[in-house]
């Protein structure tokens, strides 16, 4: 058992996994409201011109990258988001506004009843 206890110190020194998920899991929010979805990103730090949202095929992509050439830093996020609803790719609206990046995705009222009715037999 004395083995375990070294790597068990170094992993929390790391406090890397506890971190990733972090900050992966904490810096949205999504729901749905008057037929459409609104995401909202936080992204504090970022300029609009350093951020990207872009559609394709039923996923939200939302990219940034920054960079602080005093500090020598560069920051990027990345992340994908499915949505299992039909959207009206045409009225996407996206706004930044102090560090928070809102999205809204209208529902297609098509997307909402399209498909083949399945008969149900009583």
């Amino acid at each position: 058992m004395p083995m375990l206890e070294p790597a068990n110190t170094w992993t929390q020194g790391l406090d890397f996994p506890s971190r990733l998920l972090e900050s992966g899991s904490n810096d949205y929010e999504l729901y749905e409201e008057d037929g459409e979805f609104v995401l909202s990103v936080e992204l504090p730090g970022f300029d609009p011109a350093e951020i990207t949202a872009s559609w394709n095929d039923g996923v939200l992509n939302v990219a940034g990258e920054h960079e602080d050439e005093r500090r020598g830093t560069r920051r990027t996020y990345h992340r994908r988001f499915r949505f299992p609803k039909a959207i009206d790719e045409d009225a996407i609206e996206a706004e930044y506004r102090n560090g928070i990046l809102t999205v809204r995705l209208p529902v297609t009222v098509e997307g909402a009843v399209s498909g083949t009715e399945i008969e149900i037999k009583g």
